[in-house]
């Protein structure tokens, strides 16, 4: 893989900006599930292997409604899980390269962890397509209010089930996480309607400056992300970088990396370290091999 992580870093030094997309794989080297099917969806949370329901069962928001103790059961641990959740150094060498190469960035995310901005990615910077569980909304709704999700709710982790229950700031009805779940009819869009317009703005900001998009950790179970970075690498002399343990596969010239994000991120990282930076900008595009 050394070649292809040469072959990304001289991209990235030849680019004019950066597009990252991340799908769950961005999160396992933090020590987060990612999902991957019911048994990896029940090894990290076993009382649902005995209830017989999968990751599509427990992410539906008919259990807000119909039983909101259950619901906020998953919910609640998650959004705990994520506030205690570093990380992982990979994080950190996106922003580095953003500023040592000049690069304006960009994430579009599929993960609702809030890790990015965590990780010191401005909130103006990200687009999170599914929504966040950082912030809530009313599960009727009874208006058009997100707001933060300032809740720690406890969970009785035997049988994933919360002991206090969200309340609407509005009706003081049930609320639920402003994030878009399986077979979802109310989740609430206006704040990720926003993030893409932003980011169609940054896009035209970009005018025909060459992009690199790095795809990090998205599957093709739910392929909203690789949707996304399919159409990104579309664009003229745009670079494509898929980086993903089981599914790489991508069209050339775009380039495929068959592992983990932090340990393609490192690579990559090396190769841009081994080689003299190049001028920025938008002349730097007669530079790319």
């Amino acid at each position: 893989m050394r070649d292809t992580h040469a072959a990304a870093a001289a991209a990235l030094r030849s680019a004019g900006a950066l597009v990252v997309t991340a799908g769950a794989g961005m999160g396992v080297d933090s020590g987060l599930p990612d999902f991957r099917g019911d048994q990896g969806f029940w090894k990290a949370y076993p009382p649902y292997e005995r209830l017989g329901l999968s990751f599509v069962d427990a992410a539906n928001p008919v259990h807000f409604e119909r039983d909101a103790a259950f619901g906020w059961g998953f919910y609640g641990h998650r959004a705990r899980l994520y506030r205690e959740t570093t990380p992982h150094a990979g994080f950190a060498l996106l922003l580095r390269w953003s500023q040592r190469l000049g690069l304006p960035c960009f994430v579009v995310t599929s993960n609702v962890d809030g890790q990015f901005q965590k990780a010191g990615f401005a909130e103006e910077q990200v687009l999170e397509v599914h929504g966040s569980i950082h912030h809530l909304q009313c599960t009727e709704p009874c208006c058009g209010t997100i707001w933060r999700n300032g809740e720690d709710v406890p969970v009785d982790e035997a049988s994933m089930r919360a002991r206090r229950i969200p309340r609407c700031i509005r009706c003081h009805g049930v609320a639920r996480p402003n994030i878009l779940m399986f077979g979802d009819g109310a989740w609430l869009s206006s704040r990720t309607e926003a993030q893409a317009l932003r980011f169609e703005e940054w896009l035209a900001e970009r005018g025909e400056e060459r992009l690199v998009i790095l795809e990090l950790g998205a599957g093709t179970a739910v392929p909203t992300i690789r949707w996304h970075s399919e159409r990104l690498g579309a664009r003229p002399g745009a670079t494509l970088v898929r980086v993903n343990p089981r599914e790489p596969d991508v069209r050339p010239p775009h380039l495929s990396i068959p592992s983990g994000a932090l340990e393609a991120l490192e690579g990559i990282d090396a190769s841009l370290d081994s080689a003299p930076p190049l001028t920025r900008g938008r002349d730097a595009r007669d530079e790319r091999p």
